[in-house]
This record gives structure tokens, sequence and C-alpha cells, in this order.
């Protein structure tokens, strides 16, 4: 026997061919045939698996935002707040107080997972698919981008993310509005969808917007050791009293016209952070604190005025206009209380 047949006998004994009558385990599931396509391109299907892509992308991008700033705020040097000390601006609110805002986005967004994890009526799910889909998980990322670029002092992109922040959340709450508006028939929709997305929103529109803009166009000053600035002009006051001021009446609006409890307490949240914040020019401070007291106030004005304007629709009742008695409208033609003879005589 030569080298060459001894060779191919051993290979032979370690790679013997398949028998007829075994399939190989691979063969058989690429022989199987296909799925039809109609299965995966129906729109309950395609709404299954898009849930099944936010219960995993939601919450990874929320362990994204928030582990992006607790490194930026207690182990990066300098931190979150330490840039705010130094580039401190007339509308720089406590930092302290935004982290406590910050911390119950957080916790709202939590619950907001739990229930798309373990949504099951149809509404709660279309809600969450149409109506909030992948904004809140951009939301997510890019509030960790931001992060990143306040502690390497990068302003405008600081300012360009939380433009692209509001946009994320204004789409989200737009639609979830006008397509999914809250109802009282499922409150756990408007505790743990409605309120984050708006309880997110006002953050950077009220309050970060304007501060990481501040600090793009230069709008800050060199505090002395007392606090403000030795010239008053370096304080750049104006532009604070107007930024505060229209931002803040928006919300009144909004707060007057929508009764959103919601909005009320995250304006009055901010007003506080702000307000707290020493030293501040006198337009920005009481301008503050006087709507720290308007926004609760316009929301209970509001609400007693819509009950005592449903109170007065149910005593006065039904409103008859002129020409309501016309017999046409009653019975075909028949008066009050008659029946046509036809149907009397049981024809």
């Amino acid at each position: 026997m030569t080298s060459l047949q001894t060779s191919h006998l051993i290979f032979i004994f370690l790679f013997p061919p398949p028998s007829p009558n075994h399939t190989h385990p691979h063969h058989t599931m690429m022989d199987a045939p296909p799925l039809p396509a109609s299965s995966t391109t129906t729109p309950s299907m395609r709404q299954y698996l898009f849930l099944i892509r936010l219960q995993i992308l939601t919450p990874l991008s929320l362990l994204l935002n928030i582990a992006s700033l607790l490194l930026c705020s207690f182990i990066a040097e300098p931190n979150i707040s330490a840039i705010a000390r130094t580039h401190p601006t007339s509308i720089t609110p406590q930092t302290s107080v935004l982290a406590g805002y910050v911390g119950a986005v957080w916790v709202a967004q939590i619950g907001y997972c739990v229930l798309l994890v373990g949504a099951r009526k149809e509404e709660t799910k279309r809600a969450m698919t149409q109506g909030v889909g992948l904004s809140l998980m951009g939301a997510n990322v890019v509030m960790a981008g931001w992060g990143v670029a306040w502690i390497l002092q990068q302003f405008l992109l600081a300012t360009i993310l939380l433009g692209l922040l509001i946009l994320f959340l204004l789409f989200s709450n737009l639609s979830l509005l006008i397509y999914h508006p809250p109802t009282r028939s499922r409150p756990l929709d408007t505790a743990l969808i409605h309120a984050p997305l708006r309880f997110f929103l006002i953050l950077p529109m009220s309050i970060l917007f304007p501060l990481c803009l501040f600090l793009t166009l230069h709008l800050t000053y060199h505090p002395t050791p007392s606090g403000p600035p030795q010239n008053y002009a370096d304080w750049h006051a104006t532009p604070g009293f107007l930024v505060v001021f229209f931002t803040n009446l928006f919300s009144l609006v909004v707060i007057v016209v929508r009764r959103d409890v919601v909005w009320c307490v995250a304006a009055m949240w901010v007003c506080m952070g702000v307000w707290s914040s020493a030293p501040k020019p006198a337009g920005v401070y009481i301008t503050e604190i006087t709507y720290t007291v308007l926004h609760p106030l316009g929301l209970v004005v509001s609400m007693v005025y819509m009950w005592m304007r449903g109170r007065q629709e149910v005593r006065r009742g039904p409103v008859v206009l002129e020409g309501d008695e016309h017999p046409g409208l009653h019975g075909n033609g028949h008066g009050h209380g008659e029946r046509p003879a036809a149907v009397a005589a049981g024809v």
C-alpha cells in the first residue's frame, strides 16, 4: 500500500461521508420552508417587534443617561457644579435643586420602563410605540452627551445638544397630546407616560437651554469675593430678566389653559432653583419669586373657574332655542307624547 492510499484511508476514517438516512441538523434548518413574509409585515407584528426593541433600548439609554451625569457630577474634575460656579450668569440656578429635579426625571422614567415591560392594554402599547417611540431613547442619549460637553466646557456643542433634546421631547409630547391624549380611564398612562415626558421637557426648555446659550454668547461675569460683579452692567441683567419673564409667562399660559399640574410643579421647581442661587439681579430675583406664586395660583383659579362653569351649565339645563317647539321636530310631525295611529294599532 502506497503512502497516498494510506493517507486517503486515514482521511476517510476521520471524515466519513454522511449516510443517506442521516441529515445534518443544520441542513434540516436550512431546508425548512421560510416563514411567510406576511407574518412579519402585518401591523400587529411590526408593533410587537418595535415594542420589544423599545423594551431593550429605552432602559439602556436611561442607564447611559444616569451613568454619564453621575460621572460628570462626582468623578470628573471639574464637575458640573464647578463649571457652573466658574462661569456664573444672571440665570444660573442652584445645582443641588436641579439635581433633585433630574433625580425626579430618572425616577419617573424608571416607572415608564416598568410600564413599558408590563403593558397589557393595546392603547398603552400604541401610546408607547407610536406616541413616544424612539424619541425618549434619543433624548436620554443626547442628555448623556450634554453632560460630557458641559464638563469639557464645549458650550456651543452643549447648546446644540440641548436644542436636539428639546426637539426629541417636543415631538413625543405633541404626538402623545394629539394622537394619544390622557384619559381618566387609563390613569397609569397619564402618570407613567405623559407626566415623565412633560416633566423631562420643561427642564431643558425653561433653564438648561437658555443657560447654555448665555455661556455660548459669553453673557457671564467674573464674580468678586462678595458674590456679584463690581459693575452692574457686567451682570447682563436685562437678558436674564427677559429670559425668565417670557419662559415663565409661557409656562403660566400652559398651566392656566390646560390646568396642567405637572407643568405647574416643574415650573415652580425651576423658579425655586433660580432664585435660591444668590446673588441675582433684582429683575431676575423678583420675577422668579413672583412666578413661583403665580403658577399655583393660576392653576387653582383655572380649576375653580371650570368647576363653577360646569355647575352653571348643569343648573341651566339644555338651552331651548326659538323654533324648537315646532311639531315637526317631535315624533315626525306629531305633538309631544302623541303616537301615530298605525303604531298605536300595532301595525
